[in-house]
């Protein structure tokens, strides 16, 4: 297999450009056979990007493509009240069970090796360079010299999983549900920006906001490759976040190679070169390059101590239940901290 080296961002969106037919907002150009459509999470932008210019490398015939990138949440919306897409690749199961219940993606989407997951990422903490407040831990972010950056849980994924993480990390260090909840109600008061989506999340804490970004893994190593000033910690404990892509029901024949090669060995590899930990059903066939933005170009995906996963909470039907939903826990402190 050929080892994949990351070319720098401004190659890949120039390339890439000369085959968009359009950057999506409201409104999608369709396309014939040969025609992309590609709707998903904001910060999976650049390595979906990235993965299109290597399948179109590949094709005798490159295929064009138009995308829309945003809140995961909103975008997921968007598809379901019309937003044409081909490949959807959103944040969490949520969103997609929305556009399976639409009827724009089939119900049995995650059946196939991958279980329905097209990139896989850690959550992390991104602290100013030279970590001047010392943020190693969970228990770090509730003190009250640190304030906090994490995305809205209402529109954006990634503060779902940040979220999971922050109350599942109290839970494997043996504490109880109530300890749990006390834990939420402190690191929400800490929460300084409380922005639409993790990229937004991202830019105010780089525009200054706050001591720490809770942040995904594949996020801070791309900004780092971007030469943005601050460093990450992958805490003790933390939690996998594992983000799920399908096919839509009216998908062009180009979609479905595309789709296959973005999980195929070569296609994951790509997507390691920003940040994301090869989804586990090729892993092992995954040749990964020298990672620069890691902590450890050399090593870039370190074994966690104690992981976390969604299925610890009983999968997304249930965590949605206990902790998002209009009456969840975690929505319930967020609205009393006038945060909402």
């Amino acid at each position: 297999m050929r080892r994949v080296t990351k070319r720098p961002r401004g190659t890949i969106r120039a390339a890439l450009g000369l085959l968009l037919v359009g950057s999506l907002t409201g409104c999608a150009p369709t396309g014939g056979d040969n025609h992309v459509t590609i709707v998903g999470l904001a910060i999976g932008s650049e390595g979906n990007e990235a993965v299109a210019e290597e399948f179109n490398a590949q094709r005798e015939d490159p295929a064009t493509f138009a995308t829309s990138f945003g809140a995961a949440g909103d975008q997921s919306r968007a598809v379901a009240n019309g937003l044409p897409a081909d490949v959807v690749h959103f944040s969490i199961g949520p969103d997609m069970t929305r556009v399976v219940d639409a009827g724009l993606v089939d119900e049995d989407w995650d059946a196939g090796p991958n279980n329905g997951i097209l990139t896989t990422t850690v959550i992390v903490f991104a602290v100013r360079e030279g970590n001047p407040k010392g943020i190693e831990d969970w228990e770090d972010l509730i003190r009250d010299d640190v304030g906090i950056v994490s995305p809205n849980p209402g529109s954006a994924g990634a503060a779902r999983w940040n979220m999971l993480a922050a109350w599942a990390a109290v839970l494997q260090d043996g504490g109880t549900e109530e300890e749990a909840e006390e834990y939420m109600e402190a690191f929400v008061d800490n929460i300084e920006a409380f922005p639409g989506s993790g990229r937004d999340a991202t830019t105010a804490f780089l525009d200054g906001t706050g001591d720490v970004l809770v942040t995904l893994e594949n996020e801070a190593i791309l900004g780092i490759q971007n030469e943005e000033e601050f460093e990450y910690i992958i805490p003790d404990q933390t939690f996998l976040s594992e983000n799920p892509g399908a096919l839509t029901v009216d998908a062009s024949p180009a979609a479905e190679e595309f789709f296959d090669f973005a999980l195929s060995p070569e296609g994951q590899a790509i997507y390691a070169q920003y940040g994301y930990r090869p989804v586990e059903s090729v892993a092992d066939e995954v040749e990964l390059g020298r990672l620069e933005g890691a902590n450890d170009p050399d090593d870039p995906f370190p074994e966690v101590e104690e992981l976390a996963t969604i299925d610890d909470f009983g999968g997304w039907d249930q965590a949605t239940e206990d902790y998002f939903s209009e009456d969840g826990t975690i929505t319930q402190i967020i609205e009393e901290s006038g945060m909402g």
